[in-house]
């Protein structure tokens, strides 16, 4: 069953974010699960077996485009079609807003993770991410 997450699955999902290597020394997990329920344009869905959260996709409008984060099948449920059925969710999540084209990012040298998702017909795209940190109102 995948259902829109609520605050009392933080630890869980964060939990299955950092067993499955999605975390980051300069992200805040909890801080990006908390923000993403806090916003009206976006969320965390969460995939369950029981009580037991065994899969994610945070999903995102930024008002031009949906984004998908964290999407994430536990270690032992991999290749179960979970990840598919995450990806429907979301897609379904968009589709319900009149979002009209995903997109998310992949780390380079991920091939798992290109592979599963050239398999979904998603495409690359011919464009290059830049980004900075900010700190407060001063960038570093």
């Amino acid at each position: 069953m995948i259902a829109e997450a609520s605050a009392s699955d933080a630890a869980a999902v964060v939990a299955l974010w950092r067993a499955c290597g999605l975390t980051r020394p300069w992200n805040d997990p909890d801080a990006d699960f908390a923000l993403a329920l806090a916003t009206a344009t976006s969320t965390v869905l969460v995939a369950r077996d029981g009580t037991d959260a065994i899969g994610s996709a945070m999903v995102g409008f930024d008002g031009h485009r949906g984004w998908i984060y964290y999407l994430a099948v536990a270690p032992e449920r991999r290749r179960s079609g979970l990840g598919r059925a995450l990806m429907a969710a979301a897609q379904a999540w968009f589709a319900a807003r009149g979002v009209p084209k995903v997109q998310l990012m992949v780390r380079e040298g991920n091939a798992t993770a290109l592979g599963f998702y050239e398999a979904l017909g998603l495409e690359r795209q011919p464009v290059v991410v830049f980004g900075r940190f900010l700190e407060g109102d001063e960038v570093r």
